[in-house]
């Protein structure tokens, strides 16, 4: 019972810091302007394909493969973590073992995944060490944009050994009375001696990686790697349209239809101030709702930047900067213009 109350209090801490957040970001994106979506049939395919098939990644073949693991990995893994919510409310233990078979499955492949996502975090922490990938660098990239990819793979890392440790103590603590299928936990339990700190080990790394799961899950959204959320919706909200494709300003389509009206010379003017249209991105107030989701999926890795034409010549023009300018203003100017409204002026601009 003492732990389910611990657990209660842990969980209920991590929803109310991470809806606090929610609702902070759902308050910035009302500052924003429309952007129309539509034809969800083609988009639902697009996510399938890149989001969930990760077919782009695969332009980057060996790190491609990866983090398609990586995310792959992620997925089945999140079952589990789902399983450990349950047994944490409810004091149970591989709640989810009903499912047979199915279980078998799950677990076997978590496991595998365990490990796979282990040995890929550290080929990305080994690239971004000492290799020095010239797209991960640039005037816009300062060192806490380092840290902050450090610190998330590190935190990836950790919740992937925890897991492994806790199916490890788990099949030494239960011998021959196990539920679920772990090869690579089973190959390890190997070398786990008996005694009395084997339920102390299963009971610590079950609460280490709970809790780097909560820990996780309220760091992403103040971090780029935001993207784990945030990358599967934006994908299904792509745009649908041509590169290059350019949208009608209304108050420009209004100016048009009012020079072909010869009606409007004699109609009566609107009634109070009509709102100067602005041209272009001056500010946050500007941007759509999805340059703002945009900018929350971005993982500043540098893609963008590294073929742009511009850049390529010379030029100081970085995509890269720009997202992470829209990310970085709305951050600045988004709770004044909550608290204040669009009478909010900080004397800045994007």
């Amino acid at each position: 019972m003492d732990k389910q109350i611990l657990f209660f209090i842990a969980l209920l801490i991590t929803l109310s810091i991470f809806g606090w957040t929610t609702k902070r970001i759902v308050s910035y994106f009302k500052l924003t302007k429309p952007f129309r979506v539509g034809d969800w049939g083609k988009r639902f395919k697009l996510m399938m394909e890149v989001a969930i098939g990760q077919t782009k990644i695969f332009r980057f073949p060996f790190v491609g493969f990866l983090h398609a693991l990586v995310f792959w990995g992620f997925l089945v893994i999140l079952i589990g973590s789902i399983e450990m919510v349950i047994d944490g409310l409810f004091g149970t233990d591989r709640s989810l073992s009903f499912l047979g078979f199915v279980y078998d499955i799950i677990t076997a492949s978590g496991d595998v995944f365990a490990l796979i996502i282990a040995i890929a975090i550290l080929v990305f922490l080994f690239r971004r060490i000492f290799m020095h990938v010239k797209r991960f660098s640039g005037v816009e990239m300062e060192h806490k944009s380092h840290y902050d990819a450090n610190i998330a793979l590190t935190i990836i890392l950790l919740l992937m050994l925890s897991l492994l440790g806790m199916n490890t103590y788990y099949l030494a603590l239960h011998t021959g009375h196990t539920v679920g299928f772990f090869p690579v936990s089973q190959f390890l339990s190997q070398y786990i001696e008996g005694g009395s700190n084997i339920s102390f080990w299963h009971e610590f790394y079950w609460w280490a990686h709970i809790l780097l799961i909560f820990l996780f899950a309220n760091i992403l959204p103040y971090s780029k790697h935001f993207h784990v959320f945030m990358s599967v919706p934006n994908v299904f909200l792509s745009r649908l349209e041509p590169l290059g494709y350019l949208y009608n300003m209304p108050e420009i389509t209004k100016e048009v239809k009012l020079m072909m009206d010869p009606n409007a010379v004699f109609a009566e003017p609107a009634e109070g101030e009509e709102e100067v249209a602005r041209f272009g991105i001056k500010d946050v107030e500007d941007i759509t709702w999805k340059n703002y989701l945009d900018s929350l999926t971005c993982t500043e890795c540098g893609r963008c930047t590294s073929v742009c034409p511009a850049k390529i010549t010379g030029k100081l023009l970085s995509p890269r900067k720009i997202i992470m300018n829209v990310r970085a203003r709305m951050k600045e100017k988004g709770p004044g213009l909550v608290k204040e409204g669009k009478t909010f002026d900080d004397q800045k601009a994007l």
